[in-house]
């Protein structure tokens, strides 16, 4: 198999080229909206942002309903969307588990005091790090962590950038920092992405089985978009954290951290 997820033993047709061509068309998209973000500044840049986590949350969703089927799909969305808007609305309300923050007004509408976009990216992410995660832990049981690893090493750029532009802010007081954002929030990113990994590992992928080789080389030609776009959002987010955004030491952090797991990711991927 590409990834070492369960699977279901269901001999089925591949999807047609016009349903296999649908998250490769969203995750260009995804690219060329990210392309565009840092060209533009002030509410076209909040409009971008929304529309980026948008489009990627179709990449990868489409991907995953395509390739493992509606009900994988179903359980993506409900694990990674579903528990980050709780664990988000917690943290708003109450501080724990990140620390003290709150959300501006600036990435649109809100549900417990939680923009609604916010959920979606835990989604557009949590599934290339859980494919990324697999590829490096090889279905052995540590895969939840190499997973979990894969989405909060993605946190050492997202929160400084997003503070920067606005987009929430911290209140202080949660004890050490890390790039002027509460250590704590990252060491939760980490569990909370691990434990999400945990149960996604264990749903079965069931939209096919793979029985011969042109069903095996299309998996892993399938599987390129989303390992394409979380190398994507890695080199560009050093990028841009160190050309556009003025934010030298995420860059540098950031590539380290999300750096050990995408080396990580080349070698198992050169096996």
């Amino acid at each position: 198999m590409a990834v070492t997820l369960p699977a279901e033993r269901r001999a089925m047709a591949l999807p047609g080229r016009g349903v296999r061509a649908l998250p490769v068309v969203l995750a260009a998209a995804t690219v060329c909206s990210q392309i565009v973000y840092p060209l533009v500044q002030g509410s076209a840049r909040d409009t971008v942002t929304v529309v980026s986590v948008v489009l990627f949350f179709a990449a990868s969703v489409s991907h995953a309903a395509v390739w493992r089927g509606w009900r994988f799909a179903a359980a993506l969305v409900a694990v990674t969307a579903g528990g980050g808007l709780l664990v988000e609305a917690a943290g708003v309300a109450t501080g724990v588990p990140f620390g003290a923050y709150a959300y501006s007004d600036s990435l649109g509408a809100k549900v417990l005091g939680v923009p609604v976009v916010i959920p979606l990216a835990w989604t557009m992410m949590g599934y290339p790090a859980l494919l990324v995660g697999a590829r490096i832990g090889q279905g052995r049981q540590w895969t939840p962590l190499t997973a979990g690893a894969a989405l909060a090493s993605w946190d050492l750029f997202l929160d400084p950038q997003m503070v920067d532009a606005g987009h929430w802010a911290w209140r202080g007081g949660s004890g050490p920092e890390l790039l002027g954002i509460p250590a704590s929030n990252f060491i939760s990113w980490f569990v909370i992405a691990t434990a999400m990994m945990a149960v996604l590992v264990h749903v079965p992928a069931g939209a096919y089985w793979v029985v011969d080789d042109d069903q095996l080389a299309a998996v892993r030609v399938a599987d390129r978009v989303p390992f394409a776009l979380y190398l994507w959002t890695y080199a560009s987010s050093v990028l841009a954290h160190a050309a556009f955004f003025g934010l030298p030491g995420s860059a540098v952090v950031g590539g380290v951290g999300m750096g050990i797991v995408v080396a990580l990711f080349l070698r198992a991927s050169r096996r």
